[in-house]
């Protein structure tokens, strides 16, 4: 794989600032955000006062902790502008949640948003290893889904071309990069599996392609899967990571020449790591729940959002500012079987050690009598799908599921492209479960 490692005269000079210098500039970020968000929305003003606090208190970083979270359930709440900071004349971009539960999550941008956000987005591009000049194909989806227009202005403020493909249509896709010849690739990780198996199904190499580097994000992935498309592809792969309450793809970003998980953009965004049941704020290196505060955003200045995914916060290696460990699942998507939390990454790193079977898998909960069980459906590689090569394979995963994640299940062979694919985040976990 080529060295894509960028020159530091390329970064913009926050990236490589001292400590002191961006813990200062938080400082003052964060007192112009709590204020803004105090003044101008009614359910902060609402939620400071019933906790007796305001935004005048605020003296360190460290007193932001005494300030009451923000849940997804509040812009629910207040559908669909309640929360906006701004007036709604003001408001250049509306993006939404595909809202597949209750309310969607509307989320706005101010021109100045939309502004930091390409900067925003260009740092990231930069970091994976894209330059000024180079072709990527932006294969995130487009419309209220923040992927696609998100990467696509980082892509083009960075100077760089963007083929705006959009997800789907997987022979297109396969089609384009070929003949196109991008330098780069933007998608989701489990639609890029998507993308290998059609080279396959092409006859093509997937090793001979322009690609250099792919930059995958909107879901949790493993190193497994990491070194699954590298080795693949002959690429690097890295990990961008963002969510549309806080801003949209750009929030973090891994750095291609390091990949030891995505480096937070502290000068925007203000990280926190809670304990998901008590709400502590828990020491750098611990394991918790990622709050962000917004630091400079107008249209909808976000205060201690809790994310529901699980990280840690690490000290800066490639850039000064902090690192976040790659999200090993959200705390609202948590399987819990017979006492045991299992998330769906520690179910895809078992698949991904398990000779013969393809990297494509659904797991689907049910009943069985009292008890809440669990099975998941995977699929075998095409030269391996006899039927004494399936058995061989289901008792391997149960195996392995068993002993390093600590649940029994049922497994379900299939024959190659039984497994549902993806056209843009996985559907990784099916409840059939009867409501009660």
């Amino acid at each position: 794989m080529e060295d894509l490692t960028p020159k530091k005269t390329d970064l913009d000079p926050i990236e490589i600032a001292s400590r002191d210098e961006i813990s200062a500039l938080q400082l003052d970020r964060l007192k112009r955000s709590l204020r803004h968000a105090y003044d101008n929305v009614p359910m902060y003003k609402k939620r400071f006062d019933e906790a007796g606090v305001h935004p005048d208190d605020v003296t360190s970083l460290a007193d932001l902790a005494k300030f009451p979270f923000t849940y997804k359930n509040d812009l629910r709440d207040n559908y669909p502008f309640g929360l906006f900071a701004v007036p709604r004349s003001q408001i250049a971009r509306i993006h939404a949640s595909s809202g597949t539960t209750g309310k969607p999550t509307v989320v706005g941008y101010t021109k100045a948003d939309l502004e930091n956000w390409a900067d925003l987005g260009a740092r990231s591009f930069r970091a994976a290893g894209v330059r000024r000049g180079d072709m990527v194909h932006n294969a995130y989806g487009y419309g209220l889904f923040t992927g696609g227009l998100g990467a696509h202005a980082g892509i083009e403020r960075l100077g760089a071309t963007v083929v705006p493909v959009s997800g789907g249509m997987t022979e297109r896709q396969v089609t384009l990069i070929n003949d196109f010849k991008p330098d780069a690739i933007a998608v989701t990780p489990s639609y890029m599996l998507n993308i290998l198996e059609q080279f396959h199904k092409q006859g093509l190499d997937p090793r001979a392609t322009s690609l250099k580097v792919g930059i995958f994000g909107a879901e949790p992935w493993t190193d497994a899967m990491r070194r699954e498309v590298e080795e693949a592809f002959d690429m690097h792969a890295v990990d961008i990571y963002g969510l549309s309450e806080i801003m949209g793809p750009g929030v973090a970003n891994e750095c291609v020449e390091t990949k030891d998980g995505p480096v937070i953009w502290e000068d925007h965004f203000y990280p926190e790591i809670i304990n998901p049941e008590t709400g502590q704020v828990l020491p750098d290196g611990e394991m918790g729940e990622l709050v962000f505060t917004t630091l400079t955003k107008e249209g909808l200045p976000m205060i201690r959002y809790r994310t529901r995914d699980l990280s840690r916060l690490l000290p800066g290696t490639a850039r000064s500012m902090r690192r976040m460990e790659k999200i090993t699942g959200r705390s609202d998507d948590m399987m819990i079987l017979r006492g045991v939390n299992v998330f769906p990454t520690q179910i895809e790193e078992q698949v991904m050690a398990t000779g013969g079977l393809a990297p494509y898998f659904q797991v689907e909960l049910y009943r069985s009598g009292r008890m809440d069980a669990m099975r998941v459906h995977v699929e075998m590689l095409p030269d391996a799908s006899d039927d004494a090569s399936k058995d061989a394979a289901a008792r391997m995963l149960f195996k392995r599921i068993k002993d390093v994640v600590g649940v029994s299940t049922e497994v379900n062979v299939q024959d190659p492209g039984r497994v549902e694919r993806s056209q843009g985040k996985a559907r990784r976990v099916v409840d059939n479960r009867p409501r009660e």
